[in-house]
């Protein structure tokens, strides 16, 4: 060890010659996703940034081989609630001449397809029609009925041209194409009496159905309701009634087990868990904690539980990280999966007593595993990490916990500035950046990042903040942000970078905030009313809580401040006083301004009305708009172009010379 500090070079932090450039961060962004089983094969998606950033739909081969089941244009994602959610699902057919069945929306027309990869010469057929009024019709969370010759799924049904003139019903779909042309030829299953519903469940016997709804103004983490109808045999469904959830229980699944009783994760202890009941009877918690076994319902379709034959459940479960576990509802014992996987996504399937999830590591970008529950064995089938430069360059996460106002405790990361051969000057404090999560019920996870590494392997810290309203960390946290968004998740980051500051371990001087869409709202904040930064990069955030409320947003998220700020007919101050744009005169850091002008959740007007405020006030910024991007960029051309402007933002304010020359980022005033 001695040796290989006396070679390490001595350098400036900010000017470390790093391997992992923007091109590679960019190839490596984004997860598998939506894994599942088609007759014994594991299925995924997967993005492709090199390919404009569509997801790819691929399959394991029984012989080990991994192969991407449509080609280029194919898009296999949904746009139901902007988000989307399931976008796919299959049907093995053992003994078909033609294979699997599968069905998928294409994300270009939002059509379902259905298609037949292993026959010869075929082609996805649609199976709904195209609709010009609004956003159209969407389609997400299908299950494949071969008895009945449909495909049922959450139907989106735009009926004006406006975010809000949208209706949203259980509907079965034709596996015959006759519903191609002809919206009539959909069936509705579902009355409409919910502005949300989650993708029908029937029963292991097929006498009825479970699914999830809510309606505004609550977000599916403030409450739902868990609705069983009858199913009749010729597939309508008879009245339904409520059966657990409400207005201050949030359940974000339900599955059936195998022996016809309801499995779903709620939170009414203040802990997402998991219950199991009778039809008539009063919810059974099967192992009661202080942890989640589910998280924020997001996408329709996301799932962290899934019932096995012999009726042991898989289950995804901890506190901030995660792990995949097999539960033994009977005591209450979970037995955990062995490897190195620290994270483990909402995506969990299984067949027979095979279980696949999506999982990561601080050392590993997320995998596609299986998990044998005959033998404990784990392994990876589907996208495998495989390192792409030497991983001494990858970042030592430490796991913090600081303490706020109040002193409330405040979860992070925190990834001090490494390179295997560089070392700063014993006389230099490194520079650091605050990274803001989106959501904000959400939260960052533990993983292997190359965004992250592209900094700190240069000599840039990165500091991930679990801010109040986190998920991961039980309903209190999660609420710590109701009514106080803009003054908690602000507080706890500033918390953060001070603590690093006045421990050592950061520059005070060189202190930046960064994030995207809820973490581009925090950031920006952050800048108005603090002066904690020396600059900020701001990422399709928002900006205008009053035109946000006001029809400036899709439908989804459209009261969503009711909780995060206040009912806005009963708060309006809050509304004005905390919205940076209406105070962008405060703003004196630069920032990095990053916008997709498709955006209909984070739309680019509310930019172009904060830049104008900023005119002339001489605070150097930069802003970058790109076409053909929406919420979240995809397109390696744009994750560069992104990447490369932050990085030179920050090595004009902080004064850094990066190794390896670096388009500049040319900055307004």
């Amino acid at each position: 060890m001695g040796e290989m500090i006396n070679m390490a070079q001595t350098r400036p932090y900010g000017s470390w010659r790093s391997p992992i450039d923007a091109g590679l961060a960019a190839a490596h962004d984004g997860r598998p996703a939506f894994a599942g089983f088609v007759g014994g094969e594991a299925w995924w998606t997967e993005p492709r940034p090199l390919e404009g950033g569509r997801r790819a739909l691929l399959r394991r081969r029984p012989d080990g081989r991994e192969e991407s089941v449509l080609p280029a244009p194919w898009n296999v994602r949904s746009r139901v609630m902007e988000y989307g959610g399931l976008p796919w699902a299959g049907a093995g057919r053992p003994g078909h001449a033609h294979g699997p069945l599968i069905v998928f929306t294409h994300f270009a027309d939002q059509r379902l397809y259905a298609y037949e990869p292993d026959a010869p010469g075929a082609e996805p057929r649609p199976l709904t029609p195209v609709s010009d009024v609004g956003g159209g019709l969407r389609w997400a969370d299908p299950q494949v009925h071969l008895d009945r010759g449909e495909v049922w799924c959450v139907l989106e049904e735009f009926t004006g041209d406006g975010p809000a003139d949208v209706r949203r019903v259980l509907a079965a779909v034709p596996l015959d194409g006759s519903a191609a042309e002809d919206r009539a030829a959909v069936r509705e299953l579902s009355d409409g009496r919910h502005r949300f519903v989650t993708g029908p469940r029937p029963s292991p016997d097929g006498t009825h159905v479970a699914w999830l709804a809510w309606d505004h103004p609550r977000m599916p983490w403030d409450g739902t309701e868990l609705l069983v109808a009858a199913l009749r045999a010729d597939g309508t469904f008879g009245p339904a009634r409520r059966v657990a959830g409400g207005p201050e229980e949030s359940i974000p699944q339900v599955e059936w087990a195998p022996d016809g009783r309801l499995l779903f994760a709620s939170d009414r202890t203040g802990w997402w868990n998991l219950y199991r009941a009778d039809l008539d009877g009063a919810p059974v918690p099967l192992c009661p904690r202080e942890e989640e076994f589910a998280g924020p319902l997001w996408q329709l379709g996301l799932s962290w539980f899934a019932p096995l034959e012999s009726g042991l459940v898989a289950v995804v479960h901890g506190t901030g990280a995660t792990a995949l576990g097999v539960l033994d509802p009977e005591t209450g014992e979970v037995v955990d999966a062995a490897g190195p996987w620290t994270e483990w996504s909402a995506t969990v399937a299984v067949s027979g007593t095979r279980v696949v999830g999506v999982a990561a590591s601080p050392r590993s970008a997320y995998e596609v595993v299986e998990l044998d529950t005959r033998t404990g064995r784990a392994r990876v089938v589907g996208a495998p990490h495989d390192d792409p430069v030497d991983p001494t360059y990858y970042p030592e996460p430490q796991i913090r916990t600081f303490l706020g106002p109040d002193g409330r405790e405040i979860h992070a990361h925190v990834y001090p500035p490494h390179h295997p051969d560089h070392l700063a000057p014993d006389d230099e404090l490194p520079p650091y950046v605050v990274w803001a999560h989106g959501g904000p019920t959400s939260r960052a996870p533990l993983v292997l990042n190359l965004e992250i590494a592209y900094f700190t392997s240069r000599g840039i810290g990165v500091a991930e903040v679990n801010y109040g309203g986190s998920t991961g960390y039980g309903r209190a946290y999660r609420e710590r942000l109701r009514e106080q968004w803009g003054v908690v998740d602000v507080e706890d980051c500033c918390a953060v970078a001070l603590a690093l500051a006045e421990e050592g371990t950061a520059d005070p001087a060189r202190l930046a905030i960064r994030g995207g869409s809820a973490g581009g709202w925090t950031a920006a904040g952050s800048l108005t009313t603090t002066d904690v930064y020396a600059c900020g990069t701001i990422i399709y955030p928002v900006l205008d809580l009053v035109s946000w409320s006001d029809g400036g947003t899709h439908d989804f998220e459209s009261r969503y401040l009711d909780t995060l700020v206040g009912p806005p007919d009963d708060v309006p101050g809050r509304y004005e006083e905390r919205s940076p744009l209406l105070h962008a005169d405060r703003i004196t850091a630069p920032f990095l301004l990053l916008q997709g002008l498709d955006d209909v959740v984070c739309p680019p007007a509310q930019c172009e009305r904060f830049l104008a405020r900023m005119e002339g006030r001489g605070v150097p910024h930069a802003y970058l708009a790109f076409e053909g991007e929406g919420h979240g960029f995809r397109r390696a051309e744009t994750l560069i172009r992104a990447l490369e402007a932050e990085l030179s933002l920050y090595a004009q304010v902080f004064r850094l010379d990066p190794a390896g020359g670096l388009p500049a980022l040319e900055l307004s005033k």
